[in-house]
């Protein structure tokens, strides 16, 4: 795969790692910051908008109440990301006045993306951010997200916010040189894998866990964040925030770190928030005639497909549709309850009535609100 398809970039998020930004936990790395905030300048002056996805503030609240490793609790996670949170968005507001750009402080949870109405408005808020030529410094509201509705890791929420505002490319500054095709700690022969399509078998083969135990992340969540990245066209460059000037290189198209091209079509914005839904209600299992017809014709879920169903869902919640082996093959929000649900499965819509008493949509899952996965 050629690295030159790279795309001209008008709008980038660069998303930087809790190891890095905290020197391994032993409070915020300084000098760092500096230079990534420099480099982050030079972009906005040659007319690039650019919105920093920062992880760090459960790290540096640990280095600041003194904890040795990272905290079990709940509770425990939200007190240390407050106090963290005070002292990163601090320095980095500081860093960007040096060079004459204002900063603002964006703190978003799952719930805030999976509600329309609140995905809208986190879009406009930020597209006008950098109208007024800002730029947005976005963290996981740690202090207030619970197990239900946290992303995860910043990863994830890196590639959310390309695809809210999107962006074309989304940078993710590790402490790892890129992506290897072996572990690199444990064997010499490891390979960088200088270049990807996001859908490459080989990239599931190769991914592991975080070995820092400061982010939630790994280089999985960096594949599974490019996949989503990838869904509203952008490219996704994995690669060592400690390599001087990286970002900057990275945009002028050097050949650094590991370049995962998007290769698919982007999906309408509607369907990119659909796709971005990472919290679902239920489970639908589709018979394979089912699967056929949503991947290659592009149809409505009907209830003649569907095997069975799980969960607890309503009108209008987000359910996931697998294939007899239990393979996620597309999501959507659904029309009926899961009581409604498994009377109707694998019955045809003119039964609704009869088995229902009533008959609303003849579609379980409209095209328009589906998107295959």
């Amino acid at each position: 795969m050629n690295r030159n398809k790279l795309p001209d970039c008008r709008r980038v998020v660069i998303k930087i790692g809790s190891s890095l930004l905290t020197n391994n936990g032993q409070g915020l790395n300084l000098p760092a910051i500096s230079g990534w905030v420099e480099q982050m300048s030079r972009l906005r002056q040659s007319g690039i908008e650019v919105i920093l996805v920062s992880s760090g503030s459960v790290a540096e609240g640990m280095s600041r109440l003194g904890l040795k490793s990272r905290p079990d609790t709940l509770h425990e996670l939200q007190a240390a990301a407050s106090v963290g949170q005070m002292g990163l968005i601090r320095n980095f507001e500081n860093n960007f006045q040096q060079h004459g750009l204002l900063t603002a402080q964006v703190l978003l949870t799952h719930d805030d993306l999976s509600d329309r109405n609140r995905y809208l408005n986190a879009r406009s808020t930020l597209l006008t951010l950098l109208q007024f030529g800002a730029v947005p410094v976005i963290n996981e509201n740690d202090a207030v997200a619970t197990d239900e509705i946290r992303f995860g890791d910043n990863d994830t929420l890196g590639a959310l916010v390309a695809n809210l505002i999107e962006a074309e490319l989304l940078i993710i500054l590790t402490d790892q040189t890129g992506l290897f095709d072996a572990d690199p700690s444990v064997n010499s022969q490891a390979k960088l894998i200088e270049c990807a399509g996001v859908n490459d078998p080989l990239l599931d083969q190769v991914a592991g866990g975080s070995r820092s135990g400061l982010g939630r992340g790994g280089m999985y969540t960096k594949i599974s964040a490019a996949r989503l990245a990838a869904r509203s066209g952008a490219a996704t460059v994995i690669v060592s925030g400690n390599i001087p000037d990286i970002t900057t290189r990275v945009v002028s198209g050097e050949n650094l770190g590991t370049f995962l091209d998007a290769n698919i079509a982007p999906l309408a914005a509607r369907k990119r928030w659909l796709a971005g839904h990472l919290q679902s209600k239920g489970k639908l299992i589709l018979d394979d005639g089912a699967v056929k017809k949503l991947k290659h014709a592009g149809t409505s879920l009907l209830a003649v497909g569907v095997k069975s169903a799980s969960g607890d869902f309503r009108r209008g919640d987000l359910v996931i549709c697998v294939d007899p082996q239990n393979r996620e093959i597309a999501r959507g929000l659904i029309n009926y309850n899961l009581e409604e649900v498994d009377k109707i499965a694998g019955k045809a819509s003119s039964e609704f009535e009869t088995l229902l008493g009533y008959a609303d949509d003849q579609e379980l899952i409209h095209r328009d609100n589906l998107v295959i996965t």
